[in-house]
């Protein structure tokens, strides 16, 4: 049943990024967490990772959740990823569940590497710390990176539990 829920869920991400919607009541109301450097970090995302970060800052509060850290890291946490095609995307997913072993040959950075076409690979496995990195130059908070990156789940609690949960819905 895991198998298909998660089937089911990209496959609704898939076809809600082919046209992105970015609802500027939201956003306004979310920016107004933000910094301006992380304003313009959230802006160097693509329309569908913007749709994806406003939708998961709305789940959480929705659920009750009011932590400033933790609604700024749910705008911020897919900022890793960059300006990655769609067949990047795709190419993850499909072999993150069939190949695991041959994504990990293939992500590697592309910039100046020899094989760049495979860059979006890697930025697509390895997001949490490069936004982490981002963020922390944007001047986000000690705790905003650390939930970006997502790593030390016994400080982070409960807070990374949720921005985990609300992701993945």
């Amino acid at each position: 049943m895991r198998a298909a829920a998660r089937a089911l869920y990209r496959s609704r991400q898939f076809f809600g990024s082919l046209r992105p919607r970015v609802d500027a009541d939201l956003r306004a109301g979310a920016f107004r967490l933000l910094r301006e450097p992380e304003r313009r970090l959230f802006e160097t995302m693509t329309p569908r990772d913007q749709q994806h970060c406003l939708h998961v800052y709305r789940r959480l509060r929705r659920q009750g959740h009011d932590d400033p850290d933790l609604l700024a890291a749910a705008l911020l946490h897919d900022v890793g990823k960059g300006r990655i095609a769609l067949w990047h995307r795709v190419a993850y997913v499909l072999l993150e569940a069939w190949a695991p072993g041959l994504l990990r040959r293939l992500a590697v950075p592309g910039e100046g590497s020899e094989r760049p076409a495979f860059g979006g690979l890697y930025r697509c496995r390895h997001h949490p710390e490069l936004g982490a990195e981002l963020a922390r130059q944007a001047g986000a908070s000690d705790q905003v990176v650390a939930l970006i990156r997502g790593e030390d789940a016994s400080a982070l609690g409960e807070r990374l539990v949720a921005l985990q949960a609300a992701d993945e819905a």
